[in-house]
């Protein structure tokens, strides 16, 4: 009966260290997370960056919307956040305009 019980709780141990090591083991091995050799450093930098950023224009929407926020703190938080996102996507996009060869143009 003992035997069974560390069995079961053994395997549920398992169970939940594979859960919750799932999404860290996904997002080492995705492909965006890491420099590769036909992206210029700089540009991964930047969408890097820009995934960052919207992440932080979520987690700011879900901090309001479960009331974490206020509504003036919420649009202040938002109007900067959105400010970096912009800052970062005209970076991008100069960076683009640099790297665009005659035949792209």
């Amino acid at each position: 009966m003992n035997v069974v019980i560390v069995v079961l709780a053994l395997v549920l141990l398992a169970a939940v260290v594979v859960v919750i090591a799932g999404p860290l083991r996904a997002s080492l091995d995705h492909p965006a997370s890491q420099p590769t050799a036909d992206v210029p450093p700089r540009r991964h930098e930047l969408e890097t960056a820009r995934e960052s950023k919207y992440r932080e224009i979520r987690d700011a929407e879900l901090d309001f919307r479960t009331g974490k926020l206020s509504a003036d703190d919420y649009a202040a938080i938002d109007a900067a956040l959105r400010a970096e996102a912009l800052a970062i996507l005209d970076q991008l996009e100069a960076l683009e305009r640099e790297s665009a060869t005659p035949r792209d143009a």
